[in-house]
């Protein structure tokens, strides 16, 4: 019968084949690791990834080797190196130097492993668990570029500031009276006119040539006037046309026979008075 023993030694068989990052779970639940951005998350994977049992101190973060893992900025790359080295989860055994000689670094949740080429006093320099003894990093949000700045925050890094309602020498009162003394009424007519004094009478010129036009618009009246007289005049005077008397039309009335006239009442008048006389 197979015992638990022969059951590891054949491996797991509940996951792929193949190497796995071993991260303990100290090193994620740590606030350290709790204050990373996700840059250094990501890195710490990588050079988590690098370790193969006894290279602990040999990884290899340089910008050639990460450009092949798609870490194509070097700015990001630095910023993310520099959060892992100041929280303690990673320390550098060799000191870089161009042109060809990149630098070193061990994680520091292993022990160091012997390597010839590391810098002198790293042995001694190296503390495992260093994450642990750190205290929780601030990390500082990035500075936006030049010319950026309009998206700022527009409160202050030290808080609002609630300026004082009254003025610093406290509140003053208005005076009642103007700066130049009080003003005295004036009661009657004023000895100058408002718009001030005359001085000098409307010019004769302007006078008489004010007079003729009201003259010279009586006389264009007056000729107007006399025109419509002179034309009522003739209308009066023209002879006016007469219409023909109708003769009455009967049997019996020719051309030469005359219309009976009616009596004149003169005439019957004179003729009742002689009779009373």
């Amino acid at each position: 019968m197979a015992n638990g023993r022969n059951k590891l030694r054949r491996g797991d068989a509940g996951r792929d084949a193949g190497g796995f990052v071993a991260l303990p779970w100290a090193v994620l639940d740590s606030p350290a690791y709790a204050q990373l951005s996700m840059h250094a998350r990501a890195l710490l994977l990588e050079v988590a990834r690098q370790f193969t049992r006894d290279n602990n101190g040999w990884l290899l973060l340089s910008r050639a080797y990460m450009a092949g893992r798609g870490w194509n900025s070097n700015d990001m790359l630095t910023k993310a190196k520099r959060e892992l080295l100041d929280a303690g989860f990673i320390f550098e055994t060799v000191k870089g130097q161009r042109p060809n000689k990149a630098a070193r670094y061990a994680v520091t949740w292993r022990a160091l492993d012997r390597h010839p080429g590391y810098e002198a006093g790293t042995a001694e320099a190296f503390q495992r668990g260093a994450y642990r003894l750190q205290d929780p990093v601030q990390i500082a949000p990035p500075a936006p570029p030049h010319g950026t700045e309009k998206n700022a925050s527009l409160v202050p890094s030290h808080g609002p500031k609630d300026g004082p309602i009254a003025p610093p020498h406290g509140t003053e009162r208005g005076p009642t009276v103007p700066p130049h003394g009080p003003i005295r009424g004036v009661f009657g007519a004023l000895p100058v006119p408002p718009h001030g004094h005359l001085s000098r009478e409307p010019s004769t010129a302007s006078a008489a040539t004010d007079v003729q036009g009201v003259e010279g618009g009586q006389e264009r009246r007056a000729n107007i006037g006399q025109d419509d007289d002179s034309a009522s005049r003739k209308r009066e005077a023209a002879p006016r046309p007469t219409r023909p008397r109708r003769r009455p039309k009967g049997p019996g009335l020719d051309d030469a026979q005359h219309v009976p006239q009616p009596p004149d009442p003169t005439a019957q008048l004179e003729l009742l008075l002689n009779r009373q006389d």
